[in-house]
């Protein structure tokens, strides 16, 4: 330029002198290369700021993240010499090209405020950044809830230019990014910044090759919070109904212990229904932890209640024996209410059936009672004799309910005994294996 000289140090001068100004509809209109066969490269950078959340019912991602892109405009040059040293102006963004990029896995529009300028360099290369709050899909894998570790994905690429058009390079490398991420992250929530990797993805359709550059971030959660809220509590249910076994066996409270432990692991099972996704490829272990501790401790239920219930059926023996040896008891008053006249005699006939049994040893009982005793007194000595011949019944009736409850008795606590050893068991050996698959 003739007309311009060292003492005009205007930004708009290198405005006017390039004619990039709102009316000029030029560099905005096609891909700024001056012969259609070369490619725009753009390199870009995505740092991240901040995980706002991560919603495993909707498999959501929402990172807060720094974007910038820059590539050469070839219609656009000037010499800083010329204008005082200034090699680098700021214009409105909507004065010339952009790449048409954006981020294949979101969902949602992008709320935040837009950053209105953008730079460009002597030589023809523009620098554009923006900070984004990104609402994308990401499929996550709660297998290992709350010990996982989740990658999710941002793809960036061109919806129309394919890659003979548009190639995108990452300005800066996977170890790089990951520096600059752990350097400027304002805040992680329940989780923990691992990694930042990138690397270039092409995408085959219509004949026709598009370039994307896939961002993967590796966070991993923190379970602390999950560990005290949900795991620690069901294990110590787990642990008051092994506890349970050694409250007194003949009290009811045993049963309502436990099924009031039950209960409280159910609505342990609800909040779990609330946090995990409804879909999954694999069944989460905090799941299967949760539904076997239930199992165990419903089983165990069960076999209290098939306990109470050998107990009970011993309980009943005894009251019915009680009861027949009180009628016993009564008839046996009545009886001798009604003979109490007849004393004297019964006793000496009684003597002198001794006397005899003494003489001439063991005789019928009958024939001895008619031929020492009178007519009148061999009948209450009969009714003796029959109520004697009852008690004896009794008595091995008594002998075989006996061995009865002892069956039922036994039974019982051997059952108990051998379900208490299985349950420790069974418990110790499924905590082992899950908190060993957790920590693979």
């Amino acid at each position: 330029m003739d007309g311009v000289s060292c003492k005009v140090c205007s930004y708009q001068d290198v405005l006017d002198y390039l004619n990039l100004t709102a009316d000029n509809n030029v560099f905005k209109l096609t891909r700024p290369v001056l012969d259609h066969t070369h490619t725009t490269v753009v390199k870009l950078d995505i740092i991240l700021y901040a995980i706002l959340a991560v919603v495993e019912k909707t498999q959501t991602f929402v990172p807060f993240i720094w974007a910038s892109a820059q590539w050469k405009d070839e219609r656009i040059s000037w010499d800083p010499a010329e204008f005082c040293g200034i090699n680098m102006v700021s214009i409105p963004k909507d004065l010339i090209w952009r790449p048409d990029l954006y981020i294949y896995e979101m969902i949602q529009k992008d709320e935040s405020p837009t950053n209105p300028y953008m730079f460009i360099s002597y030589d023809g290369t523009v620098f554009f950044d923006e900070d984004m709050k990104v609402v994308s899909t990401c499929e996550m894998d709660v297998h290992k809830f709350p010990f996982d570790t989740q990658e999710c994905t941002i793809s960036v690429g061109s919806a129309i230019h394919c890659v003979r058009e548009i190639s995108l390079f990452p300005f800066s490398n996977s170890s790089r990014a990951t520096q600059f991420s752990r350097e400027v992250m304002k805040t992680q929530g329940e989780w923990e910044f691992l990694q930042l990797s990138v690397n270039n993805f092409n995408v085959s359709f219509g004949g026709k090759i598009w370039e994307q550059l896939r961002y993967t971030i590796s966070i991993k959660r923190r379970p602390l919070l999950h560990v005290i809220n949900f795991l620690l509590p069901i294990l110590f249910f787990l642990s008051l109904d092994l506890a349970s076994f050694f409250i007194a066996e003949c009290r009811g409270e045993k049963l309502g212990f436990k099924v009031t432990v039950l209960l409280a692991i159910s609505v342990l099972l609800l909040i779990l229904n609330e946090i995990l996704p409804s879909m999954s490829n694999k069944t989460p272990l905090i799941a299967t932890y949760c539904i076997v501790i239930f199992a165990l401790m419903l089983l165990s239920l069960l076999e209290t209640i098939l306990f109470m219930y050998l107990m009970e059926k011993n309980s009943q023996y005894q009251l019915s024996l009680w009861d027949n040896q009180e009628d016993k008891r009564v008839e046996v008053n009545l009886e001798n209410l009604n003979t109490e006249d007849e004393k004297q005699p019964c006793c000496s006939c009684i003597c002198k059936v001794s006397a005899n049994r003494k003489q001439h040893g063991l005789m019928p009982v009958v024939e001895e009672v008619n031929n020492s005793c009178q007519p009148g007194e061999s009948h209450v000595l009969l009714l003796i004799l029959e109520e004697l011949k009852n008690l004896l019944k009794m008595m091995n009736l008594h002998l075989i309910c006996r061995e009865e409850r002892g069956k039922s008795v036994y039974w019982a606590k051997r059952i108990n005994r051998v379900f208490f050893i299985f349950y420790i068991i069974t418990v110790s050996l499924f905590l082992s294996l899950i908190f060993i698959e957790w920590n693979s």
